[in-house]
């Protein structure tokens, strides 16, 4: 299928491949029930030489059809996730995180010959190591308290109501992913109304999740099983209101307001003085947005740091205007959050 898309029209590919996962025996709980393994015929292979052939054909085929601005993200473990990163470099990919999914309600290690497995990973890597891409930094954040996301995430596997099954009750796909761990992913490295791709859709967690978070999307699926579980999922699936901050914050993309757009859009004036709150100092503000205060100039955060006299400043929080209404000193941050809720409105 994947010949069939045009080239570069993807902006976002998360993979969940075959794990190839060699079970050779089965394997029992302590109260003597069979631990139902991932033995479909969709995940053997006759040696690791086959794996890595089919690793590489779609890797390359997914390759094709992203845009040199896309990411792909790939799901694994133990069992693969190295001979995939592997063949990820040998194409080009540019690795730019490995995740650790840690998972709280991991099965045990029943025969206590090894350590609990309660950990995948997904590999995060760039079309190559100069292309620009997405990542929603500000965004994550929300996922992590207010304080920078790490590589690390403890998210329960799937189960409960959000695990789909079957006439018997038993569940329907034995790989489904939570919904939170693709909610990340798509929140992280795409805007709404971007393109994803996933070549191995199964249940349709990838489609269900973009769908609600207002992504179009391709999903690639061949067991006929999976595919009408997909469908009907997805149809039921609603995307969020607009206003919800999972999109507003996207939608606006927290982007970088630049100090001279105050200056472009008249909330501040060439010539116009600005006060540094320690130490004691003024600035002009020039008509290019750049301030020229004791012989320096440059942006807010240069000349901020210049005359504090050390590394970096965030110019945002300690450059001061005076307010016409008020005629009290207000930190220009304030004029930049005015802009952003215009942003918003429009």
């Amino acid at each position: 299928m994947l010949p069939r898309l045009p080239a570069k029209c993807v902006d976002l590919v998360f993979a969940d491949p075959p794990y190839n996962l060699q079970l050779q025996q089965e394997l029992w709980r302590p109260n003597m029930t069979r631990v139902a393994p991932v033995n479909d015929a969709w995940d053997q292979f006759a040696s690791f030489a086959a794996y890595d052939e089919f690793t590489y054909e779609w890797l390359a085929a997914a390759r094709r059809v992203m845009k040199e601005t896309a990411t792909i993200w790939v799901s694994g473990t133990y069992h693969n996730i190295f001979r995939v990163g592997a063949i990820m470099q040998d194409l080009g990919f540019w690795i730019l995180n490995t995740v650790t999914w840690q998972k709280t309600n991991a099965m045990p290690n029943f025969r206590g010959v090894r350590l609990r497995n309660d950990a995948e990973f997904v590999i995060w890597a760039k079309y190559s190591e100069k292309s620009r891409y997405t990542f929603n930094h500000h965004l994550m954040k929300r996922f992590n308290a207010g304080k920078q996301l790490g590589s690390v995430w403890t998210i329960p596997a799937c189960g409960g109501p959000e695990r789909l099954r079957d006439a018997e009750g038993k569940r329907l796909h034995p790989t489904q992913k939570p919904e939170e761990l693709l909610i990340r992913i798509i929140a992280a490295s795409s805007r709404p109304g971007d393109l994803v791709l996933d070549p191995f859709l199964g249940s349709g967690t990838t489609a269900a999740i973009a769908k609600r978070l207002h992504r179009n999307w391709v999903g690639i699926e061949r067991e006929t099983i999976y595919v009408d579980a997909a469908k009907k999922r997805i149809k039921a699936e609603q995307p969020l209101s607009i206003d919800d901050s999972l999109l507003t914050d996207i939608a606006i993309r927290l982007k970088r307001i630049p100090f001279r757009s105050l200056v472009e859009r008249g909330y501040l004036q060439p010539g116009q003085t600005l006060y540094l709150d320690k130490p004691d100092s003024a600035a002009v503000i020039l008509a290019n947005g750049h301030l020229q205060a004791n012989g320096y100039t440059g942006s807010i955060h240069k000349v901020g740091a210049q005359l504090k006299r050390v590394p970096s400043c965030n110019g945002w929080t300690h450059w001061y205007y005076v307010d016409p209404t008020t005629g009290a000193r207000t930190v220009i941050d304030t004029l930049r959050k005015q802009v952003r809720a215009v942003a918003k409105k429009a």
